[in-house]
């Protein structure tokens, strides 16, 4: 039995190393993605992307983890997002899954817990965005995606962890 534990603690480790591999990889190929596509991938919201991913595939620190971190490595490779900014989108991001593990247990149904996670954390987000834009901190528009994208990008995000979680609970009956 402790043998099967820890090769499941492995399984999880190596998983958790993957998609943390995965997601520094994807955040750092975006712009050079975006280029070659000629499409804003950044549109698609690739670092709330590797978080759900995370949320749902990994463990909560690992989630945190990559919330804290994201953000930085785009910052450090590529000088962008802006300091300010970067620092906003991190506390963004923290904020996203610490609201989506409170949710998580306080409701019944996994997608409404991940859709209110993003929406308020996005909302936190265009609140001090605001504030930061208002006082010169940051230069920039209040809303560089459109807001139908992200209305999208939030559903399919909730819809794909909703699939997961079910058939989590479903493989395990």
């Amino acid at each position: 039995m402790e043998a099967l534990s820890r090769s499941i603690k492995q399984a999880k480790t190596i998983s958790s190393i993957l998609i943390d591999l995965g997601a520094l990889a994807f955040i750092y190929f975006v712009p050079t993605i975006s280029h070659l596509v000629s499409l804003p991938i950044y549109f698609i919201e690739p670092m709330r992307m590797m978080i759900v991913f995370a949320l749902v595939h990994t463990n909560k620190q690992n989630a945190y983890l990559l919330a804290l971190t994201l953000p930085i490595f785009s910052f450090l490779v590529s000088a962008h997002p802006v300091f300010p900014k970067m620092l906003l989108i991190t506390f963004e991001l923290s904020l996203n899954v610490f609201l989506f593990y409170l949710f998580s247990k306080k409701m019944k149904h996994i997608f409404p817990a991940i859709f209110a996670s993003i929406v308020l954390s996005k909302m936190v987000y265009y609140l001090i965005k605001f504030g930061m834009i208002s006082f010169t901190i940051i230069n920039s528009s209040l809303v560089s995606t459109p807001i139908i994208i992200q209305v999208i990008t939030t559903t399919v995000f909730s819809g794909y962890v909703y699939l997961v979680v079910i058939r989590k609970h479903q493989s395990l009956r």
